[in-house]
């Protein structure tokens, strides 16, 4: 578990390795389906370096390493779909560490590109993220490298909720209700936990990847297949045991969405308001797009637009 104190350490801890990303306010009648009097704000982490809000947990993970003189000469090892993996790489190579990551044969080409820009050793292993994680575990055992976990790690999670920290003074707390892409429940821990019962937190999957859904149903984390658009960066196929302490602590509501909702909301977000994100970026943004979350009148809403290591080609 962990609590708003480990987010305030690790806001703190990775002040100044991180980028403070910025917000845009807009009516919600602009983008919601029905006429609705009420706000809305994007917090734009897809900005963030990088290009997704993994990398407030990797610098808290390897900075929190350094600190308590745990960070090995083998460096990191580390398993991703991609944007966890590149976070990796950068905070590693910021306080020059080397870097290991595993990722699936599936990964994006575009994403295994840069993780071998940012100096990482790159494995491909398997198809799906299972295999990849497997094989890094493998590996940590063999190096003895600092392994560092996607989503299901204290700092990881903590990192991730500095976001949430930062929304609320930017603004003004005036959030009644925060929408989250989940994949493996590292983002929505860290803000669930951030947040502390100041907004509500929605969860926002595709119906091919419902790691979270199918969790509260069960009453735990349970295995469930992933597919479809946004299936590589959204592609855990179990949601972690601290993000499903910290979202049942929370209370939090689970929304699905489409691949037709996602792709559509992507390319609307680029078209109407030149924002590039990849799709598990636009699946927040695609509950209140299609309908799938509808919020009262009046509701003031933030929507968390979560990475962008994307190819723009097929947004033209």
């Amino acid at each position: 578990m962990i609590d708003v104190s480990d987010v305030r350490d690790a806001a703190r801890r990775i002040a100044g390795h991180v980028r403070r990303t910025p917000v845009m306010r807009l009516d919600l009648a602009a983008f919601v389906p029905r006429n609705l009097a009420g706000t809305m704000w994007w917090k734009l982490e897809h900005t963030q370096h990088t290009g997704s809000f993994k990398a407030r947990g990797a610098f808290n993970r390897i900075l929190a390493a350094l600190e308590a003189d745990e960070l090995p000469e083998a460096g990191i090892v580390a398993a991703s779909g991609g944007n966890a993996g590149l976070a990796f790489a950068y905070a590693a190579s910021q306080v020059g560490a080397k870097a290991e990551v595993y990722v699936p044969e599936t990964a994006p080409a575009v994403k295994v590109a840069r993780l071998r820009a940012l100096g990482a050793t790159v494995v491909q292993v398997g198809v799906k993220y299972a295999d990849a994680y497997e094989a890094a575990i493998k590996r940590q055992k063999d190096t003895g490298a600092l392994f560092c976990h996607p989503y299901d790690q204290p700092e990881m999670c903590a990192g991730a909720g500095t976001i949430a920290l930062e929304l609320m003074e930017q603004t003004k707390g005036e959030i009644d209700t925060v929408l989250v892409a989940v994949g493996g429940g590292g983002l929505i821990a860290g803000v669930a936990t951030a947040l502390d019962g100041r907004a509500d937190v929605v969860s926002v999957e595709p119906h091919t990847a419902p790691t979270l859904n199918a969790a509260l149903q069960a009453g735990k984390p349970v295995h469930v297949e992933v597919s479809g658009v946004a299936a590589d960066a959204l592609g855990a196929s179990r949601l972690g045991e601290i993000p499903y302490a910290a979202v049942t602590r929370a209370g939090v509501r689970s929304v699905l969405v489409t691949d037709e909702a996602i792709s559509a909301t992507r390319r609307r977000l680029w078209e109407e308001y030149r924002l590039v994100v990849e799709p598990s970026g636009a699946a927040a943004a695609a509950a209140l797009a299609s309908g799938a979350y509808r919020p009262a009148e009046g509701e003031r809403v933030a929507v968390l637009l979560c990475g962008a290591n994307t190819s723009p080609d097929d947004l033209a």
